[in-house]
């Protein structure tokens, strides 16, 4: 999957939160989840598994019958994804995802801001220290995503949780969890 650069704002780039790195790929300036944690401050973060050259976040996950693990690509706003199993990628199904740790719930409710997406569940992961908080459409085919950081000046969120890569007819392949 190619990678499209997008404007981070500066206001984000001053305050980057612990968790989060800013590397730089073929001259552009990109976001990496360098550390996500389940509840309970276990990393799900898979350094046997890279896309992109980067570790990715592991999750559990069941859609409907099927259930595995989840290899997520650690690039912000990036949807490509490696799965240990064959799920049902019918748009409209709620995944639930679990720690690969402990199976504890990563489910939370949420309203999905995506227009169209009437989704009420949302993956929540945690950068380290617990305070700020990513969110993740649990509705299959959604791009939905939402990053909270405390100390960043209001809006600067929305900005950077309207950041979504995807390459040329890459839409449906790699399409949000």
């Amino acid at each position: 999957m190619q990678l499209i650069p997008k404007d981070i704002p500066m206001e984000f780039l001053q305050l980057l939160p612990e968790g989060i790195k800013l590397v730089s790929r073929h001259g552009h300036p990109y976001l990496v989840m360098d550390r996500v944690e389940d509840a309970a401050g276990n990393s799900l973060m898979d350094d046997s598994v890279r896309i992109h050259g980067e570790p990715s976040i592991k999750l559990h996950v069941k859609v409907e019958n099927s259930e595995g693990l989840i290899f997520v690509d650690a690039y912000w706003g990036s949807h490509a994804k490696l799965y240990s199993f064959i799920p049902d990628f019918s748009k409209g199904k709620t995944v639930e995802a679990f720690s690969p740790h402990d199976d504890s719930s990563l489910m939370v409710p949420w309203s999905c801001p995506i227009e169209g997406c009437e989704e009420t569940h949302g993956i929540r992961l945690r950068l380290p220290g617990g305070l700020n908080t990513i969110l993740v459409c649990g509705k299959l085919g959604c791009p939905g995503h939402h990053i909270d950081v405390a100390r960043v000046a209001e809006g600067v969120s929305e900005k950077l949780s309207n950041i979504n890569f995807f390459g040329e007819g890459e839409e449906e392949l790699f399409s949000a969890i």
